[in-house]
């Protein structure tokens, strides 16, 4: 904490902007603890308040306004992106994408409070084509709103943070090794829980070869697409036939298919993580032939098989109406690897 305090007033704004674009970016470095030190140093008099939270929501917006543009030109590719690469693989980003269904362009004004939502959530935006102003609006509001909070608890407890600076400074360089080694013992079990959460689901997955050789067969497979709501929204796509469902319900979904039937998984998220998530609480329920479909849908996509394809919603935002993902699509498409990605 003095080191900390000792760095906020020796660089003072330079810090905070790299502090906040950092943490934008994807960094996991949290820069709430660094608006806080800055709210309470500003109680002092070393530092500005309007100037911190000019710089600090500066910062923010160059970040947000990056992944904004990115999820708007690759749509669903950044958000399988930032699957690959989150330590928490394929639930950041799904649970993003139910809040963001749910809430629209609102979750913009909460999302700095949560981690892995505040780095989703811009590209998420972005793909659903929400509108350049709602998102400056909405993403520099949430801005405000947590700088606004963690100067506020900066400001209030500024005795309380000197005290413990003071405190700290007793130990020396200790504490600040003491500080590095939990965020390492952090990131490794994050590492570890990523590494297990995989193992567990490995299993046999079905080649669009030998699902397209079953399609045009005598006795049809169960197709189930289980990507969210949001994201059957970036990418209107799905496999002909496919019934698109909710990730916790696929059993209802099931209600009549002998547990007998071949049955075909498929998603959009790296190692086919949801897909298998699917396949293996239905195998737990009975069901003999369930396995995840390799590469997902961009793998059918890209090897030319048929794609069905619902009209797009243009924008998530808080004015949306109600849209059924899995209403019935216009008709089968000839898949195009190229044309058919947002």
């Amino acid at each position: 904490m003095q080191e900390l305090i000792r760095l906020t007033n020796q660089y003072g704004l330079l810090l905070i902007f790299a502090g906040v674009l950092l943490e934008t970016v994807g960094v996991p470095l949290p820069a709430m603890p660094l608006l806080i030190v800055a709210g309470a140093l500003a109680v002092g008099g070393t530092l500005s308040i309007p100037a911190i939270v000019l710089v600090a929501l500066f910062a923010s917006l160059i970040g947000d306004l990056a992944w904004y543009l990115a999820g708007q030109r690759y749509g669903h590719h950044v958000l399988k992106t930032l699957c690959r690469i989150s330590l928490s693989p394929d639930s950041c980003v799904r649970q993003t994408e139910a809040l963001y269904g749910r809430w629209g362009a609102r979750l913009l004004l909460v999302a700095k409070f949560v981690p892995g939502l505040s780095t989703v959530a811009p590209p998420l935006a972005g793909a659903m084509r929400l509108p350049l102003g709602g998102f400056l609006a909405y993403g520099g509001g949430g801005a405000l709103i947590w700088i606004g909070v963690s100067l506020g608890a900066g400001a209030l407890f500024h005795a309380q943070i000197a005290l413990a600076g003071a405190y700290l400074e007793r130990f020396g360089a200790m504490a600040l090794y003491a500080l590095a080694a939990a965020f390492g013992l952090f990131l490794l079990f994050k590492w570890w829980e990523r590494r297990r959460f995989y193992r567990a689901l490995r299993m046999a997955r079905i080649s669009v070869d030998e699902l397209r050789r079953l399609v045009q067969g005598p006795v049809k497979p169960v197709i189930l697409d289980v990507r969210s709501a949001a994201a059957r929204r970036v990418d209107p796509r799905r496999i002909p036939g496919a019934r698109a469902i909710d990730l916790e319900d696929a059993q209802q979904h099931l209600q009549g298919v002998p547990r007998g039937n071949e049955i075909v998984v498929y998603c959009s998220c790296p190692s086919e993580a949801s897909a298998a998530r699917v396949a293996r609480l239905l195998m737990d329920h009975g069901y003999q032939h369930v396995r995840p479909l390799a590469g997902g849908l961009d793998a059918w996509a890209d090897a030319g098989h048929e794609v069905e394809e619902e009209p797009r919603v243009e924008a998530l935002g808080v004015e949306e109406g109600d849209t059924d993902p899995g209403a019935p699509a216009p008709g089968p498409l000839k898949a195009d690897a190229q044309a058919a990605r947002p």
